[in-house]
């Protein structure tokens, strides 16, 4: 029993090891640079405020799990919640990927993002910060969509 337990630690070291590695696998860097464009275009499209555009980089099963508010599935859901603030605010979001890791066809991406709201109807602005984690799916075209959206404030 005891050699069961050491050996499954350390395979489980060996693989976390192996995943967490700095150095990109040739295809691989490929996958991060498209992953990392994908995340411009979502912040592109919040920055215009256009919600459908922003669904677009999620799958059909996505979950979005924003901060004190039910998650959402799917990116009818995913386009009403950003639409929500669209109607109430003009948006400016800086952001991006701190780390992403690529293992076959998904991938996790760590990230910051920094969000200015313009209120529409009082000129007020709010800002904050966030940390953010997403999972993503290869699709078959070779695309990158996300299926996990979570992210907490800094404040």
């Amino acid at each position: 029993m005891k050699f069961i337990a050491t050996f499954l630690f350390s395979s489980l070291v060996l693989l976390l090891a192996s995943s967490c590695s700095q150095n990109p696998q040739p295809g691989e860097a490929a996958d991060v640079a498209a992953i990392k464009a994908m995340s411009q275009a979502r912040a592109d499209a919040f920055n215009e405020g256009d919600a459908g555009s922003i669904a677009a980089y999620f799958t059909e099963d996505a979950v979005l799990m924003a901060p004190n508010s039910p998650k959402k599935t799917g990116p009818a859901a995913v386009a009403a919640y950003y639409q929500e603030i669209f109607d109430s605010y003009h948006t400016e979001l800086e952001s991006g990927y701190e780390h992403v890791t690529v293992d076959g066809d998904l991938a996790f991406g760590r990230g910051f993002a920094k969000v200015t709201l313009f209120s529409k109807s009082t000129g007020d602005t709010l800002y904050s910060t966030s940390k953010y984690l997403n999972i993503l799916e290869r699709q078959a075209d070779g695309s990158w969509k996300t299926t996990h959206d979570i992210w907490n404030a800094n404040e």
